[in-house]
């Protein structure tokens, strides 16, 4: 027998006329007229940002103020490496696009390293990159250096090896017989190079390495050991599969003396390959990223090389084992064997940049198509980019970007153009540069792979991958916060010398400290925070300032007994502060040269904006600023609320802003352009 419905449930004939209203509602509108007829909601069409993005400049005018130099040599290589299949070019919603495969082992990844190489090779890519001569010849090398890490950091790291810090220690701490040798051999891969500096107890400190050579007068030979684990060779870019020769960073001990750190070159291949006698070699593994190449760790065990092996520009040794040096001081000498590696801090500056324009390009196209949310009943869903929100977080990172991608210009001219006396400027410029330029990146990368939602996270939308090959890049070849610790220790030299001699300032940009001690409105307006006058004021305040007060702190400590070097330690906020303000005065300066060089229109227009928002950033995001007073909570809320309005003037120029980065469209990524035919069902059968 049937139970009976329960109260709580409806019955048969409530369910029939619920059912009877709802078809007559869907099927006839006019039930209820003041409803409209239910429609299927249109899809989301792909609308292309140029259709609608003004350009209010010329971008390829811009393009040439940005890349600076080498223009047709870089769309040259582009070119080439679009056109061939060992690029790995795919087609994404109808456009091909051009990066590594990242779904290969290691061990694939290093080989399609070496095949890029060879590609390149045969195109004359490399030509006079170590026998050429002249600034023409070494900016050529690095637009084309820049071309090639825009498309597999892997890859520029391993001609970085090779030529800058290989063909580059024989080019400076060699002399004639190393040039006629190497050079020739090494620009045509004949030999492979590698840089055996960094070991395992040692890294940023060059001068405590361990690894010992000794010279044996009766043979005319050097002898090289590994005394200790900590002195095996570590992280040797090349040496765990490719490499067969290297330089050897070892302390030189001569009859029992230890005459310092200096440079060898050693054979630790046969050109087939096998390992030489003497030599171990072990793969430092798989890593967080730059998997294509082949980090190794090399061990000698009284390795015998010619005393021809020496690179002796600095010092040499007779053959009857006398030590011989026209610099005989010891810290002198040791400065003289490190000048010359800074071409690996100017490349490493200039890669972070283009990293940077990379994933902003990639971040801002898709802001600039993709929507979300409406803002008024039955309203279309707004543009990502045109949320303040949005603005906020790229828009400052694309004017910091601008700021040191002029910076990276000016470190290329200098560095080209060195002389022995522009050496300490070179040093100082570069380490400031690499620490900020490479922090800049990682912030960035992690900026926009959030701005991409979640098609930041895949590896074909690129940003993901540039963060892991780029992060290495905050301590290799100097670890920032020892860089930066550097800049300051530079800087109170020159302040403390000028006072003993008691002469004006002259060098590394300090001449302002020369002139009265600037001035600041009480009462900041929106004309004053954007004019050059006052930030090129406020700056040089904060700079002056910060000066002043290290030299005081580290002076305090002396007089309490602290040595030099502990006092420097003890003060090391103060000193982080410093090299902040200096490396933030000393862009601001050079973006201020390049607006000066542009003549007037839209395009210095635009770049008055990107200034305006690069000093105003610096003065916000600085808590200098506000610490040591140069900003009253007033003023600051007054630059605050400018950078908000700076947004909303650049996000009319935001695609012409990356447009004018130069970047091929098969270099960026699918989401940069219609990632709904990208992503479709038909690109999946594709």
């Amino acid at each position: 027998m049937a139970s009976p419905p329960s109260p709580a449930s409806p019955s048969m004939d409530q369910i029939s006329r619920r059912t009877s209203v709802l078809t007559r509602h869907l099927r006839d509108p006019s039930t209820n007229s003041s409803s409209p007829p239910l429609e299927p909601s249109n899809c989301l069409q792909f609308a292309a940002p140029e259709l609608s993005e003004k350009r209010d400049f010329d971008v390829e005018s811009m393009r040439r103020v940005m890349d600076g130099h080498n223009l047709e040599d870089r769309d040259w290589l582009f070119g080439m490496m679009i056109q061939s299949a060992l690029f790995c070019p795919r087609d994404r919603g109808g456009r091909v696009f051009v990066s590594p495969d990242y779904n290969q082992s290691m061990e694939q990844q290093r080989e399609m390293t070496m095949k890029r190489i060879e590609y390149m090779l045969d195109r004359g890519v490399f030509e006079r990159w170590l026998t050429g001569r002249g600034a023409e010849s070494e900016m050529r090398k690095f637009a084309l250096l820049e071309v090639i890490g825009l498309f597999d950091q892997s890859l520029a790291v391993k001609l970085g090896v090779h030529f800058f810090l290989w063909g580059g220690a024989i080019q400076f701490f060699g002399t004639k017989r190393h040039h006629d040798k190497w050079l020739k051999d090494t620009e045509k891969y004949l030999i492979k190079g590698c840089f055996a500096m960094t070991e395992l107890g040692h890294g940023s400190n060059v001068r405590g390495i361990e690894t010992v050579t000794t010279y044996d007068s009766s043979t005319g030979e050097f002898v090289i050991n590994t005394p200790c684990e900590s002195a095996q060779k570590y992280w040797i870019g090349g040496a765990a599969n490719h490499a067969t020769h290297t330089i050897v960073f070892s302390q030189l001990n001569i009859d029992g003396t230890s005459q310092g750190v200096h440079a060898f070159i050693a054979q630790i291949r046969e050109a087939d390959g096998t390992i030489r006698p003497n030599i171990r070699i072990a793969d430092c593994g798989h890593k967080i990223g730059l998997n294509g190449v082949d980090n190794g760790r090399i061990w000698f065990e009284n390795v015998r090389i010619p005393r021809e092996n020496l690179l002796n520009r600095v010092a040499d040794v007779s053959p009857d084992g006398q030590y011989l040096s026209s610099i005989k001081d010891p810290d002198q000498r040791f400065a003289a064997f490190l000048a010359p590696l800074t071409s690996g801090r100017v490349t490493i500056s200039v890669s972070a940049i283009y990293s940077a324009k990379v994933s902003l390009a990639i971040a801002i196209r898709y802001a600039l198509t993709r929507r979300a949310f409406s803002i008024s009943p039955n309203g279309p869903e707004v543009l990502l980019l045109d949320y303040p929100t949005h603005q906020r977080r790229l828009l400052p990172l694309v004017a910091k970007t601008y700021a040191m991608g002029f910076g990276g210009n000016y470190l290329k001219s200098i560095y080209v153009k060195r002389t022995p006396e522009a050496n300490k400027v070179i040093h100082v410029v570069s380490s400031a540069f690499k620490a900020t330029f490479t922090w800049h990146n990682m912030r960035t990368l992690q900026e926009c792979r959030e701005a991409c939602g979640g098609q930041g996270l895949k590896t074909e939308n690129r940003i993901g991958h540039l963060k892991s090959d780029h992060d290495v890049q905050s301590t290799f070849e100097g670890d920032n916060n020892v860089l930066m610790q550097q800049v300051s220790k530079a800087l109170i030299a020159e302040y403390l010398a000028a006072q003993k001699r008691n002469k004006p300032f002259k060098g590394l940009g300090l001449e302002h400290m020369n002139e009265a001690c600037p001035v600041i409105p009480a009462q900041l307006t929106s004309s004053i925070v954007r004019s050059a006058e006052f930030q090129t004021a406020i700056f040089r305040l904060r700079e002056r300032d910060l000066l002043t007060r290290f030299a005081a702190e580290v002076s305090n400590h002396q007089a309490q007994g602290q040595s030099k070097e502990y006092a420097f330690i003890l003060s090391y906020q103060v000193a982080e502060d410093l090299a902040r303000a200096f490396t933030e005065r000393t862009l601001l300066q050079i973006f201020l040269d390049t607006e000066a060089a542009v003549s007037d229109g839209p395009l210095k227009n635009v770049l008055g904006l990107l200034r305006y928002m690069y000093a105003l950033i610096c003065m916000e995001e600085d808590a200098s600023f506000l610490r040591y007073g140069y900003l009253s909570p007033e003023n600051s809320a007054v630059v605050r609320k400018e950078v908000t309005k700076l947004c909303s003037e650049l996000r009319p120029h935001a695609l012409s802003l990356v447009s004018s980065f130069g970047i091929p469209n098969a270099f960026l990524s699918p989401i940069a352009f219609d990632w709904i035919a990208a992503n479709s069902w038909a690109s999946v059968q594709h």
